[in-house]
């Protein structure tokens, strides 16, 4: 009986030897497995942070490869399906392409036209300038060639009143100082009044100053007057006269004057303005 129990005691201190052996076993197993894993996961941690500072350096020459590649396989595609598709389709495709080759060329012809017309509108142009250039030129010969009008003296003799427009003479018949529009030249009484210029005999009529008068206008805005005179039977009104042409004689009509011995009473305007006749007589 001993035995037997003692025996048993034995199996039992081998199978909790065995038991704590294996729960032993196991434990060291996991404390190893632990570290394995602790250890692989700091490489892993370490390879990543590596691998990501890689990616980081190379990230834009890669996508730009990449990218490249990506276009090229994209052509090589789309090339390869135009072959093919032209392959397939033959004559729809060259009639498409005559189309296309006819809008071409008729979009070619109207630029060609609209260059055309724009060129012949600057042709003209040019020559409307060139036409007003020349009419400008022969405006300018014939101001320069043109000649300014002269005036002779209408009557011979000797200036005895001055032209007096912004001073004042004296009048003998009046008997005091008043300005003068014109100037007195002394001639015998019937001597002969000529026309100073060319014109046409404005009017004839007897001013209730200064007598019988003669009015001619000329050209550039002129008029001659010829007062005080003695007749005016050589000319009409709206007669066209030369110069040096007889228009009248010289006599005492001017009432304003009658005091003085004969003498013609001229006057010469300039765009109806009085202008002294001495400046521009010849």
């Amino acid at each position: 009986m001993r035995r037997e129990k003692r025996n048993e005691r034995e199996d039992e201190k081998i199978k909790w030897g065995k038991l704590i052996s294996f729960l032993i076993a196991i434990i060291l197993l996991g404390v190893a497995i632990a570290i394995s894993m602790t250890q692989e996961r700091t490489v892993g941690e370490l390879n990543y942070n590596n691998l990501r500072g890689n990616n980081t350096l190379n990230t834009t020459p890669m996508a730009e490869e990449a990218s490249s590649e990506l276009s090229k396989n994209v052509n090589e595609v789309i090339s390869s399906n135009n072959t093919i598709t032209n392959n397939t389709t033959g004559g729809d495709n060259e009639e498409e392409n005559d189309d296309e080759i006819n809008e071409i060329k008729n979009s070619l012809e109207v630029n060609t036209n609209n260059t055309d017309n724009n060129t012949t509108k600057q042709n003209v142009n040019e020559e409307d300038k060139n036409d007003k250039k020349e009419e400008n030129k022969d405006n300018n010969i014939q101001e320069d060639t043109k000649v300014e009008t002269k005036f002779i003296f209408p009557v011979e003799g000797e200036v005895v009143k001055e032209f007096a427009k912004d001073s004042l003479v004296y009048s003998e018949t009046l008997e005091e100082w008043t300005t003068h529009m014109g100037i007195d030249i002394k001639a015998e009484r019937s001597s002969v009044v000529k026309a100073v210029a060319d014109g046409t005999v404005k009017s004839i009529k007897n001013d209730p100053r200064y007598g019988l008068t003669v009015t001619i206008e000329h050209n550039d805005g002129y008029t001659s007057s010829y007062s005080s005179l003695l007749t005016a039977e050589f000319v009409k009104e709206g007669e066209k006269v030369t110069q040096g042409q007889t228009i009248g004689s010289v006599g005492n009509s001017a009432v304003f004057e009658v005091s003085e011995d004969n003498h013609l009473h001229f006057e010469l305007l300039k765009d109806g303005a009085n202008i002294n006749p001495e400046m521009y007589l010849k």
